[in-house]
């Protein structure tokens, strides 16, 4: 699982599903005759062709050197058709039917467009907490293939996946490429590396791509994108409450930069996070001394870590007990909600549903009547 942000984050997810025909050859339908445009995204590049679908995946983590080329053609093309063309890149043949990913944030679009039954393997799948597909696992149609990035490439090799979702965090995984020697297709996501919530959404019209259900995915997108922008619009002119964020670990004190996709949802949330003014790569650290200096008043605290009580908190750190939010119990947590085997509901689902994330939010930071009926999806009261 991408353990990316431990201590810190906003996010969210799972949309309804609904059904369209599997067997629709994308290539071939109308609305796929133009280029798929992206509002949000900056790391997604789609072209339309009369030979194919062109895909291009921009630096797919921080520090990458390089951009991926993939080139989507339909399943009944014939085996000349396969072959590689100069700068065409990595073949793939939708829809895809069998699909390996190796981090529960790619998860969610499955759910999303009903095709949870093409994923055949997953490496540590206690990490999954979705309900259906943990069904699937513990029936036996998900097999476990390895730890993290660190793939167990016979196994793959066994489930024949049509593609792999990968993912990098600080450079290329020779795993990765000795799968791809073996002929199977390694689509690498850098949806985490979006900045924007809605960013990180979009990235479900590739999926859109891949099981030939683009106007599903848009759709389901559209819905994401309407929903986020009504509810920042509710306090756009309301009065700015102040945030902080994160724990300490190992004590280093962990928070969002201000231009991050967590320092964004709170500024569009209508809060003022204490650190709205830094920018940068990964994540702010720390020391408890300094965050008690900058946001010792502070009106709420957002994810402090994986704690789920005020006791176990001041139990690690007594300096915890000094801040304005934990005295006055304005602490709210996503670490309660979890999925049967133990994985963080969160860190699955959020990055695929910003706009739960924000509702959530402006729900606790907010008058509750802004949004009437309401029922925080991700987030609860630490409890005492």
């Amino acid at each position: 699982m991408m353990k990316q942000f431990l201590y810190i984050g906003f996010i969210a997810i799972l949309l309804g599903s609904c059904k369209q025909n599997r067997d629709q050859t994308l290539v071939e339908t109308p609305e796929a005759k133009s280029d798929i445009s992206f509002d949000y995204a900056t790391g997604l590049t789609v072209q339309n062709t009369e030979t194919g679908i062109y895909v291009t995946v921009k630096k797919p983590w921080p520090d990458a050197t390089k951009d991926y080329t993939y080139k989507l053609i339909p399943a009944s093309s014939q085996k000349r058709e396969l072959i590689p063309e100069p700068d065409a890149g990595t073949i793939i043949q939708v829809p895809v039917k069998r699909i390996i990913a190796t981090s529960t944030t790619h998860l969610p679009p499955l759910d999303l467009l009903g095709v949870e039954k093409s994923l055949v393997g997953f490496p540590e799948t206690d990490y999954i907490s979705n309900s259906t597909i943990r069904n699937l696992i513990e029936t036996g149609n998900i097999q476990d293939v390895g730890i993290n990035e660190r793939l167990d490439v016979e196994s793959v090799i066994l489930t024949q996946p049509d593609v792999v979702i990968g993912y990098g965090v600080e450079g290329e995984n020779p795993t990765y490429n000795n799968i791809q020697k073996a002929g199977i297709p390694v689509l690498f996501s850098g949806a985490w590396v979006e900045k924007h919530p809605l960013g990180r959404a979009e990235w479900i019209k590739l999926y859109g791509l891949l099981f030939s259900k683009q106007k599903q995915a848009d759709s389901i997108f559209n819905k994401i994108k309407n929903d986020y922008l009504q509810a920042k619009e509710l306090v756009v002119d309301l009065p700015k409450p102040t945030v902080i964020a994160g724990a300490t670990w190992k004590d280093v004190w962990y928070l969002p930069y201000g231009d991050s996709w967590q320092g964004l949802i709170l500024a569009d949330a209508g809060c003022n996070y204490i650190y709205e003014n830094t920018s940068g790569k990964g994540s702010l650290a720390y020391n408890i001394e300094q965050v008690l200096k900058d946001a010792q008043k502070a009106d709420y605290w957002i994810a402090p870590g994986s704690y789920t009580t005020y006791s176990n908190m001041l139990a690690d750190n007594q300096a915890y007990g000094q801040f304005k939010a934990f005295q006055q119990k304005k602490l709210y947590t996503f670490a309660l909600k979890r999925g049967s085997t133990g994985g963080f509901i969160y860190y699955e689902e959020a990055s695929m549903r910003p706009d739960l994330v924000l509702k959530d939010i402006i729900y606790l930071t907010h008058d509750r009547d802004l949004l009437k009926d309401y029922q925080p999806y991700f987030f609860s009261t630490l409890l005492p």
